[in-house]
């Protein structure tokens, strides 16, 4: 992605206030259940897939939960990853933490 603005952020955030998007999705463990947590969705899905979901004007259920078509223009796409990624680089601490896929099995 381009070098974003802070003012793409805040629009980015604005869009997902004024959306709704918390009536499903998380940010940071804050909001509804229905659909994926979104804090690191960036880092999971990458630019192009986030943005052609948010400019899809067709609705679509992945695992059956039907995701709405916003149809959103190519910039307040850009501004919602803007805002999506400022969130997934905020530092949590280490929470979630990553599991530990170390063998559990003792080689000798």
């Amino acid at each position: 992605m381009k070098k974003t603005s802070l003012q793409q952020v805040i629009r980015g955030k604005h869009l997902w206030e004024s959306n709704n998007c918390m009536g499903c999705h998380t940010i940071m463990g804050e909001g509804a259940y229905y659909a994926p947590e979104l804090t690191k969705v960036v880092e999971r899905r990458g630019e192009g897939y986030i943005k052609a979901v948010l400019m899809s004007k067709t609705s679509w259920a992945p695992r059956g939960r039907k995701m709405v078509a916003y149809g959103f223009s190519e910039e307040q796409a850009n501004d919602l990853v803007a805002f999506f990624t400022w969130i997934g680089n905020t530092d949590l601490n280490g929470f979630p933490p990553k599991p530990d896929y170390k063998s559990t099995i003792n080689s000798k």
